[in-house]
């Protein structure tokens, strides 16, 4: 049995600390900006520049509003909470900060950072995700017992570690924020790990919706190897499904059945096929016009 959660009356005072947006905590002391260095297990790893540039004008202009939680380390301060600031005072040039100094153990710095950003909505899906294992595993919880930790159902616990089954190639895309979550999800209907990446692949050179995506998300789950046994199309039907995908925005199938080429268009429910015959007749109508006008 998983042991129970090593969240002691430390970090559990300290929780309100590390939101730093809500506390109105007094600085301790005020600290040369060398000897504070950031956490190396702070689970956030992207900033966004442009929002890191709008915080390090307000910072120039007003300060620092809000200390940094710190424990002193080796004669240095670690930051607890706070390393988006300091990264933004960084850059406004201050050479002083204000910090909070508390003494927190290396498990209690990490998931008060963790808490801190999930908070905030600050971590990107990847990052979100890598934080829960890392939690899991360091103190030995249930997927439930991290979940009342944290507030959140151990569903969404589940749904955001399943994303970390999905090659390296495309947990880098969501940190780049090249896909978002919404992508991946439909991503991991795929069964394995080469037609996820050709999908994602596509998601990015063709600017996939996430609804393109799952309704193309079957084409990709077998293996490349497996679709060369059968008889090649024309590059051309190819061309004309993809097409269809665009302008119809559902999926699109040319298949030789019997010897005969047929084309196969899915639909959603009896109000999604009327929407399709819609379509159909509009694009019907059309071409009678162009027709009519030439």
């Amino acid at each position: 049995m998983a042991k129970k959660s090593g969240l002691g009356k430390g970090l559990e005072s300290l929780m309100g600390e590390a939101n730093a947006e809500i506390g109105n905590l007094n600085p301790d002391s005020v600290v040369d900006i060398s000897r504070i260095h950031p956490n190396k297990e702070q689970p956030r790893k992207n900033f966004d520049e442009a929002s890191l540039n709008e915080l390090s004008d307000s910072i120039k202009r007003n300060g620092i509003l809000q200390p940094l939680l710190v424990r002193n380390k080796e004669g240095s301060f670690e930051i607890i909470a706070g390393e988006r600031r300091y990264q933004a005072a960084k850059k406004a040039g201050l050479k002083e900060i204000p910090v909070v100094i508390r003494d927190v153990s290396d498990n209690e710095v990490f998931q008060l950072a963790l808490i801190e950003n999930l908070q905030r909505s600050d971590l990107n899906p990847i990052e979100e995700a890598q934080g829960f294992k890392k939690m899991i595993e360091d103190e030995g919880l249930t997927q439930e017992e991290l979940g009342q930790i944290l507030s959140k159902s151990r569903s969404t616990i589940a749904n955001s570690m399943r994303l970390l089954d999905l090659p390296t190639e495309i947990q880098k895309m969501m940190l780049d924020n090249t896909i978002t979550a919404g992508h991946a999800r439909a991503i991991l209907a795929i069964p394995d790990q080469e037609g996820r990446i050709r999908l994602a692949e596509k998601v990015v050179a063709e600017n996939l919706t996430v609804r393109q995506t799952e309704k193309l998300a079957p084409l990709f789950s077998g293996k490349k190897t497996d679709r060369k046994t059968r008889q090649a199309m024309p590059q051309t039907y190819g061309r004309a499904a993809r097409q269809l995908r665009l302008v119809l925005d559902r999926n699109v199938k040319i298949k030789k059945v019997r010897n005969k080429n047929k084309i196969e268009i899915e639909f959603d429910d009896e109000a999604d096929l009327a929407h399709l015959v819609t379509q159909l007749s509009q694009i019907k109508k059309q071409e009678d016009e162009t027709d009519d006008k030439n």
